[in-house]
């Protein structure tokens, strides 16, 4: 049986500034529907094949609620880079002093690339208007059985 990750759906305040927010990514607009309460916003970043949903009553969870969403980049520096000039506060690189994932808290991050640039432990962060984290993960080299 297939199953595929389409969506997440991110608590938002203002649907109309979180997609503002998101097209200044340069992420694609999927749709804008409805109106009030009934908008529904979907986005998706580039080369992505799960995009966010955005709308006033898809979810009863606080708007900025959602941590730790990953964005795989080839490239840390220049994806935040990019993102830098698009006028996000993103933080500087690091990585995790165990060798593994960043954790919720800062503690145990230290700055700049992982050792060697090994595949997967160089992150960056930075949140959108509402608070919701993000989490960019450096991919260079899948783990092996990973299709891309």
């Amino acid at each position: 049986m297939d199953m595929k990750l389409e969506f997440i759906v991110l608590p938002v305040a203002d649907v109309g500034r979180a997609k503002d927010f998101y097209k200044g990514l340069d992420w694609r607009e999927d749709a804008d529907v409805g109106e009030g309460d009934g908008r529904v916003v979907q986005m998706t970043p580039p080369r992505s094949n799960c995009s966010i949903m955005l709308g006033p009553s898809l979810t009863p969870a606080a708007p900025g609620s959602i941590q730790g969403l990953c964005l795989v980049v080839d490239d840390i520096e220049a994806a935040r880079a990019e993102l830098v000039g698009r006028g996000v506060d993103v933080s500087e690189v690091f990585h995790d002093a165990g060798g593994g994932l960043p954790r919720a808290n800062a503690q145990g991050r230290v700055p700049g690339l992982a050792p060697d640039r090994q595949s997967y432990f160089s992150f960056a962060s930075f949140n959108d208007p509402d608070g919701n984290g993000w989490i960019l993960q450096e991919v260079t080299t899948r783990f092996p059985g990973r299709l891309w």
